[in-house]
């Protein structure tokens, strides 16, 4: 017997663990459920009520989730929220630093997660500094291995949403979210479909909702869009960060990558960011020193701008493994031919090199300057 299609969830999540219909060839689900601390849902298409707005008393939204170093909050409560960034880059690092700021506030976390399992999440999440008691008691891992729409998934979820009443609700794996329903990753039509049935009932329950998404391969072309059709973008209501790794993360080392802010529909983030010439503001510098499995140190840096010389970092690296790659001392031109681009930003990379200690000059034939590397260049976090 083929399964029915159920309904697309209500406004109203919650009620008592489903009964138990195993006996039966397929369990169908009630066309409704309350909760009776929910009031009974307005219909959408009624006039709103904006006399809030026309009296001067609406208070405009505020990021109240998470926390940059310097206090600064990262994810609007009641909205929605994108984590990009390539493979790798920190983005599940990024969002269980916030969910561990809510653990320890008291407050309760909700994780979806499509790609991983609970071990390697709650691992890091150990990792980090969360502690047991907190895990165990406002916490919740939920790993889906088919549809939403099959059986009694959505009281499931509604269930440990209504227990635990989060503030923030991760969900890593949007490609693979899409795919386990059906739904095509470049079409914006699908994409919106998968908000309305999973991003915007969470977010309506008051919890800031972040997808941890992939970038497009394209570096030069990707700008502030994540892989897939734009309604990715364009159908947030909150902010979207895109993370641009600048040393990869892993066991025993540190790893390191600029935050930029491509979308922030309130407002209230950017005043803390500084403007970037990619047109992302630089938003923080997302640190995480590994030293070991079991111990990590995340920290959210607030932007810092520069007023001394210019330092290329990206560059500089660049150089720096140039030379260290080669089996005699590199002439200008070697170092050009090795790193690219361009020459005044190579030039300016190697004098900063040179003032900083890392390179070593000596003259050289033709009235060359041959560079030899002292110590590799390492950022200063």
């Amino acid at each position: 017997m083929t399964q029915p299609e159920p309904e697309m969830w209500g406004e109203e999540w919650g009620g008592d663990p489903p009964p138990d219909h195993s006996e039966t060839p397929y369990a169908p689900e009630p066309t409704r459920l309350t909760v009776a601390t929910q009031p009974t849902p307005v219909p959408t298409w009624r006039p709103r009520d904006i006399a809030a707005v026309l009296d001067g008393s609406y208070k405009a939204p505020v990021p109240t989730v998470g926390q940059r170093d310097d206090g600064v909050p990262l994810f609007y409560a009641g909205r929605m929220h994108s984590v990009v960034g390539e493979s790798e880059g920190g983005k599940t690092w990024f969002a269980l630093m916030a969910v561990a700021h809510e653990l320890a506030a008291g407050n309760g976390v909700v994780f979806i997660d499509f790609e991983d399992d609970a071990p390697g999440v709650v691992g890091r999440l150990l990792a980090l500094g969360a502690s047991v008691a907190d895990i165990s008691a406002r916490f919740a891992y939920i790993r889906p291995e088919e549809p939403l729409t099959i059986g009694f998934n959505r009281l499931e979820i509604g269930q440990a949403l209504n227990d635990l009443r989060p503030t923030f609700v991760p969900i890593d794996g949007v490609t693979e979210g899409m795919a386990m329903h059906g739904m095509e990753l470049k079409d914006n039509t699908d994409v919106a479909k998968f908000g309305r049935m999973l991003l915007r009932p969470i977010a309506e329950m008051g919890a800031a909702v972040a997808t941890l998404d992939h970038v497009v391969k394209d570096k030069e072309g990707r700008g502030r869009y994540a892989i897939g059709g734009v309604h990715k973008l364009n159908g947030l209501n909150g902010a979207m960060y895109v993370l641009e790794n600048r040393q990869a993360f892993g066991v025993g080392v540190t790893g390191k990558s600029t935050v930029r802010i491509a979308k922030d529909r309130p407002g209230q983030l950017r005043k803390h960011a500084l403007p970037h010439t990619s047109g992302l503001h630089w938003f923080a510098d997302f640190v995480l020193k590994s030293r070991d499995e079991t111990f990590t140190e995340a920290s959210l840096y607030a932007p810092v701008e520069h007023v001394g010389p210019f330092r290329p970092t990206e560059v500089m690296r660049k150089v720096s493994d140039a030379i260290a790659g080669a089996r005699e001392p590199v002439n200008a031109r070697g170092i050009q031919d090795r790193v690219g681009g361009k020459k005044d930003v190579v030039a300016a990379a190697v004098a900063r090199l040179v003032d900083e200690g890392f390179i070593d000059v000596k003259d050289g034939p033709n009235r060359s300057k041959l560079h030899t590397l002292v110590k590799p260049f390492e950022e200063v976090a």
